[in-house]
C-alpha cells in the first residue's frame, strides 16, 4: 500500500523517533502520546489490522510481542504496561496498517479514559 502513513514511515518518506527497528517490524514514539510512554510497533510489511493475522504471519506477530516485551523492560516498565490493537473503525483504528500500542509510564486505569 503506497499512500499507507506507517508505510511512508517504513520507507523514510515521514520522520519517527524511532526505539527499536529490525527487517520485520518498527518500534516509534506516538505523537500523540496517551501515557508517559506511548510507542507504536507496526510490521514493515503491510497487514491492514488484527483481522488478518493468519497462519502466514503469526510468527511476525510472535516478534512484535517478544519485542515489545524487551522495549518495556529496557525503558524501565517494570511495574507494568499495557499492549493494545484496535481492530476495524468500530473497534477504534484509525491507520489502516497493524500496529500495537505499548503504553506505561503511569497507573493505566480500564475502561481506558
Amino acid at each position: 500500500m503506497t499512500d499507507c502513513i506507517f508505510c511512508k514511515i517504513v520507507r523514510g518518506e515521514i520522520p519517527a523517533d524511532k526505539v527499536y527497528e529490525d527487517e520485520y517490524i518498527l518500534i516509534f514514539r506516538d505523537i500523540q502520546p496517551a501515557a508517559p510512554t506511548h510507542l507504536l510497533c507496526i510490521p514493515k510489511a503491510h497487514i491492514a489490522s488484527a483481522a488478518e493475522i493468519d497462519d502466514g504471519n503469526v510468527d511476525l506477530v510472535g516478534r512484535v510481542f517478544v519485542q515489545l516485551a524487551v522495549v518495556a523492560k529496557d525503558l524501565g516498565l517494570g511495574r507494568g504496561f499495557r499492549i493494545v490493537t484496535n481492530c476495524g473503525e468500530d473497534g477504534g483504528q484509525t491507520v489502516g496498517h497493524l500496529h500495537f500500542h505499548l503504553l506505561g509510564g503511569r497507573q493505566l486505569i480500564w475502561p481506558p479514559g
